[in-house]
């Protein structure tokens, strides 16, 4: 199983999995010109797409949803409450092309299992991914305000990890944003700091070799530098020394990574 975060944080959200069987996206949250150039840089094509998996419906995880599904005939899959919140916001999708992937489900393509569970941002039913191929385990976990216990249960032990880290609280306190969109963003419903994201980690972390990448990083409340070094000091308090078993990585806005093995 293989992967690319094609686009991480507030200006869009994307990311591809493959394994080799079936490939799927994750949200489609730019332009559908850009996500051409997005899959372009990696060497795929959208039409090779077995569905799109929607986390929520906010406009940086659908804005090139509807463009895309029915350009290249990709199904697009989300919960019941979900597909309501979207409609009137990502166009007509044909019926054959609507599917149900219910919370707290798993959905089986070939050698691939999809995992779905609950997160806490304020949407309709936000949902993010585990994915299961070849013994290997990747989860999806952004746009989160905490991340609970259920949710560690279910993303315990992966091999690869696409963790968010949104902001550092003291840029975020002392920034620009007013008080009402701060407040949303440091609630149970809005993103997870630096070291709440750490915290969670530690928690979830097995011993053996795993690859964290940070994603959506604030442009105004977080830098990628403050990012890794907070988390490595969080982990390193918790007596997990990054770099023997831990590799952190961040992800550039919309610029992709390459393709990682899980």
């Amino acid at each position: 199983m293989q992967f690319s975060v094609l686009a991480s944080g507030s200006t869009g959200n994307a990311t591809y999995i493959e394994n080799g069987e079936h490939s799927f996206l994750v949200d489609a949250g730019l332009s559908g010109r850009k996500m051409e150039e997005l899959f372009a840089a990696i060497g795929k094509k959208m039409s090779d797409l077995d569905g799109i998996l929607v986390t929520h419906e906010h406009s940086d995880h659908i804005k090139g949803l509807g463009i895309v599904a029915r350009k290249h005939k990709v199904p697009i899959y989300a919960n019941a409450k979900t597909w309501t919140a979207m409609d009137g916001l990502i166009g007509a999708v044909p019926v054959e092309q609507r599917f149900h992937f219910d919370m707290d489900t798993i959905k089986t393509f070939g050698s691939m299992d999809i995992e779905s569970f609950a997160v806490s941002h304020d949407a309709a039913d936000p949902m993010f991914y585990v994915f299961h191929a070849n013994g290997r385990k990747l989860s999806l976990i952004t746009d989160t305000g905490y991340v609970s216990d259920r949710m560690k249960g279910v993303i315990q032990a992966s091999d690869s990890y696409v963790f968010e880290s949104n902001h550092d609280v003291g840029m975020l306190q002392m920034g620009r944003y007013p008080w009402s969109i701060k407040r949303r963003i440091l609630s149970d419903v809005g993103h997870v700091s630096n070291e709440d994201a750490a915290v969670a980690m530690s928690e979830v972390l097995a011993e053996k070799p795993t690859r964290i990448y940070l994603s959506h990083l604030s442009k105004d409340n977080n830098m990628k530098d403050l990012a890794r070094m907070s988390v490595e000091q969080t982990l390193q308090s918790k007596g997990i020394i990054t770099g023997e078993y831990v590799n952190l990585f961040d992800t550039d806005a919309n610029i992709p990574t390459k393709l990682i093995v899980v």
